[in-house]
């Protein structure tokens, strides 16, 4: 990774990358710079909180904790093209952690997979938008999410099958620490050092809180990123909420042969609302009016 006299960021490998080269179908994205991405993720912020706010019901937490993640890889990192979701060597992201669909729906709207003004449709009756990202009605969303646990074995034969059709997209999975409570989390991650996947990337959003409290207290699963090591996985542990830090782990990560890459990600819940962060109280509750100008305001 490398910027230029304007700012530009230079991703190591992007969606105008030398694979992109031989587009069949398709335009990719570009990528933005340093600065439009931190623009960006205060937008999907914005549009998280208005989104909830709205449908009286949501995740705001676990979806403001993994913004700059999500920024990052929709908006520099992953090769896709929203004007053909279907696209065959697109890079994968798969939303393990499936109740932060508003945020993943903000970062497809910017992205172009469909009118941003659709947000505000979510959970009402026959919207696309619905709670739990379903593939089956949503452009650019690869798995329908619902029960925790799901996505890395999810991810694993999305993986393989790269690998069986000679296809060198990547697959991308996002993981709530919380989650990483679920015993087919752990299935699947001896699974995938086991095939030797260096296609696939665990990122797992380590903010520290789950519906019923702090994740120490429900399930303790630290350390977090030994116990990925100890399943041979190549560790990176880095600040969730810094997009250069994120640029450059993730291009540390495709250069990993051998074995799949999982990247702990230290985040805040409900991170850019006073209020909300580090309060499991809103891991699934919509803010009321007076909440919602004041996240607003903060989020400005």
């Amino acid at each position: 990774m490398s910027s230029t006299d304007s700012g530009k960021i230079v991703p190591l490998a992007s969606a105008y990358d030398a694979r992109a080269g031989a587009v069949l179908t398709g335009t990719p994205s570009k990528p933005l710079s340093l600065d439009e991405m931190n623009a960006m993720a205060k937008k999907l912020r914005r549009h998280i909180i208005n989104m909830i706010a709205k449908a009286g019901s949501g995740h705001p937490g676990g979806s403001l904790s993994s913004v700059e993640i999500v920024t990052t890889l929709y908006f520099n990192v992953l090769r896709h093209s929203p004007s053909n979701p279907h696209w065959p060597e697109r890079d994968r992201f798969v939303l393990s952690k499936g109740h932060a669909a508003p945020l993943l729906y903000a970062a497809l709207a910017e992205s172009g997979y469909f009118p941003i003004e659709e947000l505000a449709t979510l959970r009402l009756l026959d919207s696309r938008l619905q709670g739990h990202a379903d593939s089956t009605v949503t452009p650019g969303v690869e798995m329908t999410a619902g029960a925790l646990g799901q996505g890395l074995s999810f991810s694993i034969g999305i993986a393989l099958a790269a690998r069986l059709d000679k296809k060198d997209f990547r697959t991308y999975c996002l993981i709530g620490d919380g989650e990483c409570n679920e015993g087919q989390v752990w299935e699947a991650a001896m699974a995938a050092p086991h095939y030797k996947l260096d296609n696939l990337m665990a990122i797992v959003d380590s903010n520290r809180f789950q519906i019923d409290g702090a994740c120490v207290d429900v399930m303790n699963m630290q350390p977090m990123g030994k116990k990925w090591e100890s399943f041979g996985w190549h560790v990176i542990e880095v600040d969730g909420h810094d997009i250069s830090q994120l640029l450059a782990t993730f291009g540390q990560a495709k250069l990993v042969k051998g074995q799949p890459t999982c990247i702990v990600a230290h985040t805040v819940k409900g991170k850019g609302v006073s209020f909300m962060e580090n309060n499991p109280d809103f891991h699934g509750k919509a803010p009321n009016a007076k909440e919602l100008q004041i996240a607003l305001k903060e989020l400005e």
